[in-house]
């Protein structure tokens, strides 16, 4: 919801003269009374509900008008709190701040039209609102089969985690009290085996958080960048601990092979070097979109 938020306030003049100047052009609503502004609903498919209320009174003189649906329970409502929220310009229309709406639970957008001695109140849906203008794009059929194979993915992810977590511990006390015993071999070996299940469930927890739970619609890099730095950094950390045990092992057993062992280590030298590239130019290019 916070993506739809920055979404419509980057929007915000954009959107409100288009609810502004369309409600404008729609004419009378006066007139659509007797239909329940079912050709209003039919041009703003993001509309969710209209009432009207009395210009002096403030009460709400109509049912709350859905869709496919009425309610009674709100007329004799005062509304003159929503007075204090906006402002009428001199087309006699005025639009609201973004709430949660109390009749839908759904946050929305309000814009008020005066006529004769009536004031006329349209509840849009925030979310349908910036999918209707092309702000943002969501397909319920391929959101869900997108949302549902990122689910199994992850949750395959964090079970190979655990195995992979649990082999070490396992492989551990298997070495420890089954076989020959302690060496550097067998402390290091678990201890990569973990930095990878490690890696292996920080990502699978990053892909359901951004993409099943809170789902990202709109196309914003710096979550991806995010994920990039930190899987890197897991993995740069097994490659360092993995080098450490080869220099330990080759210095145990036989000096001559200490060249392998010094392109391992320059090799992740060149991968910390690279990330710390992309880190550098990437909160640049922030910086540089703040300035302007």
């Amino acid at each position: 919801m916070q993506e739809f938020m920055d979404t419509y306030k980057n929007n915000i003049d954009y959107i409100e003269n288009f609810l502004l100047e369309t409600v404008f052009n729609l004419g009378s609503l006066h007139e659509r009374e007797s239909s329940n502004f079912a050709k209003v609903f039919k041009v703003f498919p993001s509309l969710e509900l209209v009432y009207i209320c009395d210009e002096k009174s403030m009460i709400q003189i109509s049912q709350n008008i859905y869709r496919n649906k009425t309610s009674n329970i709100p007329i004799g409502r005062d509304r003159n709190y929503l007075l204090e929220k906006i402002h009428f310009d001199s087309k006699n229309i005025a639009i609201s701040k973004t709430y949660i709406s109390s009749a839908t639970g759904e946050t929305c957008v309000t814009v008020a039209k005066k006529e004769g001695d009536k004031v006329y109140f349209l509840d849009f849906n925030v979310s349908a609102l910036l999918q209707r203008l092309g702000l943002i794009e969501i397909h319920s059929g391929f959101n869900f089969i997108s949302k549902s194979f990122y689910f199994l993915t992850a949750a395959l992810m964090m079970i190979l985690a655990l195995f992979t977590i649990g082999y070490s511990i396992f492989e551990f006390i298997s070495s420890l009290f089954v076989k020959s015993g302690l060496s550097i071999e067998l402390i290091f070996k678990p201890v990569i085996a973990l930095t990878l299940g490690l890696a292996i469930f920080d990502l699978a927890k990053t892909v359901f958080a951004q993409e099943v739970v809170f789902k990202s619609y709109s196309k914003n890099s710096d979550a991806e960048y995010k994920v990039l730095t930190k899987f890197s950094i897991t993995i740069i950390i097994a490659l360092l601990i993995e080098s450490l045990m080869v220099v330990f092992k080759i210095a145990i057993d036989d000096y001559s092979q200490m060249i392998h062992a010094f392109y391992l280590i320059g090799g992740v030298s060149i991968l910390i070097f690279t990330l710390g590239l992309f880190i550098y130019f990437t909160k640049k290019r922030d910086i540089n979109k703040l300035n302007t």
